[in-house]
């Protein structure tokens, strides 16, 4: 046993030493030492984390949210949900008929055209049922 635990501190002692000065020299390779940004492999991640996120827009999170809906409930449910955020926020009524032919288009994925067809609703002029008719 004392053999074994011998020749494995060995084996240890010349390996290690090896593997130390190899990830010291892969380590030292990836620093940037010519000053010039572009020429850093760590540009890309280090620039990405010292720029804050830009705020979503409110068509944007709402479009994100009324197409979970679709999914988890049905398009009819989404409609009204799209009618409701555009009675709150009148501001949104500019973005309904884009919002409602993604609506649309998703319907369709969903459920086919005949069947997304039969959730149509007068919000935002018809526009998910030109969605479904676009997409269909």
């Amino acid at each position: 046993m004392n053999h074994t635990a011998r020749r494995i501190g060995r084996s240890l002692a010349l390996v290690l030493p090896v593997v130390l000065v190899l990830s010291g020299t892969f380590a030292v390779s990836h620093v940037n030492w010519s000053g010039n940004p572009a020429d850093s492999v760590l540009t890309a991640s280090s620039e990405d984390a010292s720029v804050p996120a830009k705020p979503r827009a409110a068509h944007d999170v709402l479009r994100e949210k009324l197409l979970l809906e679709l999914q988890e409930k049905d398009p009819g449910e989404a409609l009204t949900s799209l009618q409701r955020a555009v009675d709150r926020k009148p501001s949104l009524a500019r973005h309904c008929v884009s919002l409602a032919r993604a609506l649309g288009k998703a319907a369709v994925k969903t459920y086919g055209a005949t069947r997304a067809q039969s959730f149509a609703r007068p919000v935002c002029d018809t526009s998910f049922a030109s969605g479904v008719a676009q997409f269909g």
